[in-house]
């Protein structure tokens, strides 16, 4: 158990990830115990103070084998986030009564061949698709409007 973090359970902080390349594809991942559900790059903090640079930069290590050096494949900190309410059939992996998260919004651009490695045990499959059509495509609301965003934030 860390010092900040209740044996077991997530802390309702997160990043979500845009990777997209210059002409706005966008990269989802289909998560494995969710077929069907598709998604950008998601995922808690591991410790409270955690930075959520750092926790996007391994995050998107973790679920796509991208890595963020800095140079290259550069994260975006949208300085935006969103409050939502977490789904009733993930509640049991945060603390009891906590039913709110808070998700910090990244983007990545990358080259379109870029190679993509998954988790297997997190993700089943990956496509690049349009951006309207990706934000079609996501079964989380806020990880849409992410998306359907994305155009402002590379201005």
């Amino acid at each position: 158990m860390t010092e900040n973090k209740p044996a077991g359970y997530k802390i309702p902080e997160s990043v979500l990830v845009v990777i997209h390349t210059a002409d706005l594809q966008v990269l989802l991942i289909e998560r494995a115990d969710r077929p069907g559900f598709w998604q950008s790059v998601t995922g808690s903090i591991d410790v409270l103070g955690e930075p959520f640079i750092e926790a996007a930069a391994r995050e998107l290590f973790e679920e796509t084998g991208i890595v963020a050096d800095g140079e290259r494949i550069v994260l975006r900190d949208w300085q935006l986030s969103n409050i939502y309410t977490i789904y009733p059939e993930w509640r049991h992996r945060y603390a009891p009564g906590v039913v709110e998260n808070t998700e910090h919004i990244f983007s990545v651009e990358v080259p379109r061949d870029t190679p993509i490695t998954l988790s297997p045990r997190e993700h089943i499959d990956h496509a690049w698709l349009p951006y309207l059509e990706a934000a079609d495509k996501c079964f989380s609301s806020s990880n849409a409007e992410a998306i359907l965003l994305l155009p402002r934030h590379l201005e």
